[in-house]
């Protein structure tokens, strides 16, 4: 991945640090999106110890707040010609019901309209790539999941299990409808199952019986480094560059949900989040990859 520039989100802990970690070791530019500059710095150290020399470049935003997401684009358009792989990795789970400074659900904020409005407002440097790749951290949690078009921000029926399963299934749906709409753009989408990781997501904004049932829980869970695999894969192996569109399990495709292959649901999620972040559509503005 020499000369390569990836963007991972989440960087500072978890499955993106050792995402980040991963791909500064295999030669390739990461920019790590992390909440704060303090935490960032603290990653990036830890990274240049065990990679002596890794080229890493710290990007500051909260993924909870559109406008910051907007501003983490133009700083990275005005420091960059390109971007080859992005690597939609941040996502949130709250016990609490709450909304954003957008007034949208937390969950379905982070874990879902996140991704799909930075890699949206990303696409003029990744089309610019030989090679561009957009991988998004899902789960297999998103079998449990739907898709409550009436009530996306689930005010009134309110759980952090149902948001979570909700945002992964989006996830699930956005690489599907890329897929579809992309027609001859050549950008590379994949969705991907870490598995059961030993992180603190389910610790971090949650009440104490919840935590203590995730505790319990990621007992059996794999490390960030195994969680991290599929994704270092997708983003670096040559063989998977035509592989475009598919959930991935354990470094391999596998069948996602229904629901997820479900064509008009997953337009009909598109659109919605096309209006919930206030964006026009970039593949029916421009099918010329190179304008």
């Amino acid at each position: 991945m020499k000369d390569k520039v990836c963007l991972v989100t989440g960087a500072n802990s978890g499955i993106g640090f050792e995402t980040a970690k991963s791909l500064c070791a295999k030669g390739a530019t990461v920019i790590m999106v992390c909440r704060s500059l303090e935490k960032a710095n603290r990653a990036i150290s830890d990274i240049n110890k065990e990679v002596p020399g890794a080229r890493t470049y710290a990007a500051i935003a909260d993924l909870a707040s559109q406008a910051s997401i907007h501003a983490l684009a133009e700083k990275l358009k005005a420091e960059f010609r390109t971007v080859d792989v992005l690597v939609n990795n941040a996502g949130s789970w709250f016990s609490a019901y709450g909304v954003t400074e957008d007034k949208i659900e937390r969950q379905w904020a982070i874990n879902h309209l996140a991704p799909f409005l930075l890699t949206h407002l990303m696409l003029p440097l990744l089309i610019k790539s030989n090679d561009p790749r957009v991988i998004t951290v899902s789960s297999d949690s998103h079998f449990h999941g739907k898709i409550h078009f009436d009530d996306v921000n689930l005010k009134n029926n309110y759980h952090g299990l149902r948001a979570y399963a909700q945002s992964k299934l989006a996830n699930v749906l956005f690489t599907v409808e890329f897929e579809r709409r992309k027609r001859a753009t050549p950008i590379a989408a994949y969705a991907v199952q870490p598995g059961l990781v030993k992180t603190d997501i389910g610790v971090k904004h949650t009440i104490s019986f919840h935590a203590l049932m995730w505790k319990l829980r990621r007992l059996g869970g794999k490390s960030p480094q195994k969680g991290a695999e599929t994704s270092i894969y997708l983003a670096s192996d040559p063989t998977v560059s035509t592989m475009s569109g598919l959930y991935w399990d354990d470094c391999q495709p596998k069948v996602p949900s229904n629901k997820a292959l479900d064509e008009d649901i997953a337009a009909k999620v598109w659109e919605l989040s096309l209006a919930m972040c206030g964006v026009e559509d970039y593949f029916s503005i421009t099918r010329n990859p190179e304008v």
